[in-house]
C-alpha cells in the first residue's frame, strides 16, 4: 500500500519518525576555480522528524552530522576539508540543526532552525517538498521529504580560500545543501 500527498495530507503523517541512513542523503554543492562545481555529502549522521497532526506548525525535526564523514569522492580535498582551514573536526565533531518554526503550504514544507556548522549558529530555512508516505513489505511505515537550501559558508567562519591568477577565488562562498530524506514511523 502506498499513499502519497494527492489522498493523504501530511497531517495525517503525525508521529515520531527516525531519519533511515541508508536511505537518506544529505548533500552540497559548490563553486570551484569560478568554473565547476564540487559535489559531495555526509556519510554518517542521524535525526527525527515530529510531525504533529493537529497543529502542523508545531512540528519540529532535528540532524545532527559527524563532520568527518564528508565524502567528495577525492580523498585528498576530503582531507583539507576537515582540517582546520575548513571544518576543523577536531574541534568541532558535529553539524547540527534544530528547528524553531514549521510551514506547511500544500506539500511544501518549509523549516526554519538553527544550523551550527565550525561551533557557529545561524538561521536557515530549508524548503522541502514532502513526496509522501508508504508501507513497505516488511511493515515499516516510511516517509520521504526532498529539500534545498543555500548558505554562505564565511557567515559559519569557513574563509579559507585561494586567489586565482585569473580573478575570482578557488572555492565559491555560496554552498547550496540538498536533502533527500527517507525517515521511519517510531510511534
Amino acid at each position: 500500500m502506498t499513499t502519497t500527498t494527492e489522498n493523504m495530507g501530511l497531517g495525517a503523517a503525525t508521529g515520531t519518525w527516525a531519519i533511515d541512513p541508508t536511505h537518506t542523503a544529505i548533500g552540497f554543492s559548490v563553486r570551484h576555480a569560478m568554473v565547476s562545481k564540487v559535489r559531495g555529502g555526509f556519510n554518517e549522521f542521524a535525526g527525527s522528524v515530529v510531525i504533529d497532526g493537529a497543529n502542523l506548525a508545531a512540528s519540529t525535526a532535528e540532524l545532527t552530522i559527524q563532520a568527518g564523514s564528508i565524502d567528495t569522492k577525492n580523498a585528498d580535498r576530503d582531507g583539507h576539508l576537515v582540517s582546520a582551514d575548513f571544518l576543523n573536526v577536531e574541534a568541532f565533531p558535529t553539524l547540527t540543526f534544530t528547528s524553531t518554526a514549521v510551514a506547511i503550504a500544500g506539500a511544501d514544507v518549509t523549516i526554519t532552525g538553527d544550523l551550527t556548522i565550525h561551533g557557529v549558529t545561524r538561521p536557515v530555512t530549508v524548503e522541502f517538498e514532502y513526496i509522501g508516505t508508504s508501507l513497505d513489505p516488511f511493515g515499516f511505515t516510511r516517509v520521504g521529504f526532498e529539500g534545498k537550501a543555500k548558505i554562505s559558508r564565511k557567515d559559519f567562519g569557513l574563509v579559507w580560500n585561494a586567489a586565482l591568477e585569473t580573478g575570482g577565488v578557488l572555492v565559491g562562498d555560496e554552498i547550496t545543501l540538498v536533502l533527500d530524506v527517507e525517515a521511519v514511523k517510531q510511534s
